[in-house]
């Protein structure tokens, strides 16, 4: 009963704070749309390398994360964001791998897929870590349509590079949106994986999401100490994805494609 008792008082505490959510949203989409618009600014403000020791043994590999707000590690430190977190994990591991963090707050799903479409796909990666659609959820945009733009993604990195691993983050909406949006909305996740064979993290913010003492003042973006749960939760997935893809030969970096990939007629 105490169990019970105190998740519906999480649960409360969390609907209180969805007007804010919707607006501090909207506002982090209106200032990051001229960063998408240029891969020069957008590779300054979002993508940050994370540092790596000198004089590892091989070629190291690149992790890159693509993601909102939630990767990007809005209102923390860059070390302190989880990317950094798991590179911390890789070189504890002595893998040779560095993670890219490539985060922007406030993007969606459909801005992510521009965004990979436009300079992401020519950066080096041999792994990517797909963290979308919680901005999507936020404005309760129809699941179909953040689904294709996560599909677009997908399709596009496994042109430039088929056999990358892509590692995709699970995340669940706010109950105010209904119970079948709720379950169509963490139900497209999972069918993404099992249809273009990901490797799923079931939900990004398992044990964070809905506490106060571990999310700042906003309610929804991860605290010092809900980064490092959240990075256990990515790890733990990420983990064996890493050593495979470490017992296997570097692969050649792809060819730079001379445009971006242009979507399928409609």
């Amino acid at each position: 009963m105490s169990m019970m008792r105190s998740s519906c008082a999480r649960l409360a505490w969390t609907l209180l704070l969805i007007p804010a959510l919707m607006i501090g949203c909207g506002r982090a989409e209106s200032k990051s749309a001229g960063a998408s618009a240029s891969p020069g600014s957008a590779r300054g403000q979002a993508s940050t390398e994370a540092a790596a020791p000198k004089g590892a043994d091989g070629p190291r590999r690149t992790v890159l994360f693509i993601g909102t707000s939630l990767t990007a590690g809005l209102g923390l430190e860059p070390e302190q964001a989880f990317p950094a977190l798991i590179q911390a994990r890789i070189d504890s591991a002595g893998l040779p791998f560095t993670a890219v963090n490539a985060g922007l707050s406030g993007e969606t799903a459909a801005g992510a897929r521009r965004r990979v479409e436009s300079w992401l796909i020519r950066q080096p990666f041999d792994v990517v870590v797909l963290e979308t659609g919680s901005n999507d959820m936020l404005r309760g945009q129809p699941v179909d349509s953040t689904r294709a733009a996560i599909q677009a993604i997908v399709d596009t990195l496994r042109a430039v590079r088929p056999h990358a691993p892509i590692v995709l983050a699970g995340m669940m909406a706010l109950p105010n949106l209904g119970r079948r949006y709720g379950e169509q909305f963490r139900a497209m996740y999972a069918g993404l994986a099992r249809k273009d064979s990901l490797v799923l993290i079931p939900f990004l913010l398992d044990g964070v999401g809905g506490d106060p003492a571990l999310n700042q003042p906003d309610g929804m973006h991860p605290n010092e100490t809900g980064e490092r749960i959240v990075a256990a939760n990515v790890w733990r997935t990420l983990e064996p994805v890493l050593r495979a893809e470490a017992a296997r030969p570097a692969s050649a970096p792809s060819p730079e494609p001379a445009s971006p990939p242009r979507p399928a007629a409609r």
